[in-house]
């Protein structure tokens, strides 16, 4: 899913889906007593009440929620396959070497310009940029970078730092 001069490989991590929520006040709308059987409804059981009614889990639990979704691009060109496989990512990271003014050297060594990975996550739709593997020539001062990547893809696009650690918030979903 990477295209540069030498192999490369890029990596898709999918967490697994969740639980639905459970809905606490409907299961005692229906009778269904705090405790044990709270927990057999939320794993997919229904449960006998005292007076005979069967209350089934869809009742009360909501549909599964979806796991979080990274791709990581490592060296790569700007190409399709990697805006499919990044289709409504919750993080992308994404080589991000150089500036535009510097989209054919890019282009010769394999790599990315922080606008190009900006419009591949724009056009993946996902929800926050990771640029890196940027050139040491933006050591001291990589705001030419961020500022393309901001104009592109807008504040959702940043460079993180050696060693930090990204917080990825659950997919919002509908449920109950």
């Amino acid at each position: 899913m990477t295209d540069h001069r030498t192999r490369s490989v890029g990596y898709v991590l999918v967490e697994a889906e969740r639980k639905g929520r459970f809905d606490r006040e409907r299961a005692q709308d229906l009778g269904v007593p705090v405790g044990p059987k709270f927990q057999q409804l939320h794993e997919g059981n229904a449960v006998e009440l005292e007076d005979g009614t069967v209350v089934q889990p869809e009742e009360v639990v909501g549909d599964p929620r979806p796991g979080r979704r990274v791709v990581y691009t490592g060296d790569t060109r700007p190409i399709e396959p990697v805006v499919s496989v990044a289709a409504n990512a919750d993080l992308l990271i994404h080589d991000a070497m150089f500036t535009q003014d510097r989209q054919q050297r890019a282009q010769q060594t394999g790599h990315s310009t922080a606008r190009e990975a900006a419009s591949v996550a724009s056009q993946a739709g996902v929800k926050r940029l990771a640029l890196t593997h940027i050139s040491s020539r933006y050591a001291t001062n990589a705001e030419p970078l961020e500022n393309e990547a901001i104009e592109r893809f807008g504040d959702n696009a940043f460079f993180p730092d050696d060693g930090d650690t990204i917080t990825i918030p659950y997919p919002e979903c509908d449920d109950r």
